[in-house]
């Protein structure tokens, strides 16, 4: 075939995943999502907001919690005096899939009546359907 021109399609580069818009508000709503599962008095509910590998640094034990048993089995303890969370002052930043939130927070004890307040930073990671826990350290403020 005289003259035949071959054109070969090439295919378009795949489109990098877009970022997911989130506002401080989308990001500070975690928390309650977070403090919502400490209500349940589930240990499974709160550990299922962390991804697999998530480093949890809490605030009442010495022990960094890796693994979903390991984070399970802290929540059990923590979970027994029925916390309730609040912020007391928070810093947000936001970026392309990721979101670190910082502050002080209070918890409250129902079983003791006991308020302790606390450092505490969360990253949260967008695993491409929802937010969940990627490092998240707590630590009781040091007494002045």
């Amino acid at each position: 075939m005289k003259g035949f021109i071959l054109f070969v399609a090439l295919a378009a580069p795949i489109a990098a995943q877009a970022c997911l818009p989130a506002t401080d508000a989308d990001i500070a709503a975690l928390f309650d999502r977070w403090n919502a599962a400490l209500a349940t008095g589930d240990p499974a509910k709160v550990a299922a907001i962390y991804q697999a590998d998530a480093v949890l640094l809490p605030t009442q034990s010495n022990q960094v919690r890796l693994t979903t048993a390991e984070r399970e089995d802290y929540f059990v303890h923590f979970l027994a005096n029925k916390p309730s969370g609040r912020i007391v002052s928070r810093t947000i930043q936001t970026r392309c899939d990721s979101a670190v939130d910082a502050g002080v927070y209070e918890f409250t004890f129902a079983t003791t009546g006991q308020k302790v307040q606390a450092r505490y930073s969360y990253t949260w990671n967008w695993d491409g359907e929802r937010w969940l826990i990627g490092s998240h350290h707590s630590s009781v403020m040091p007494q002045g």
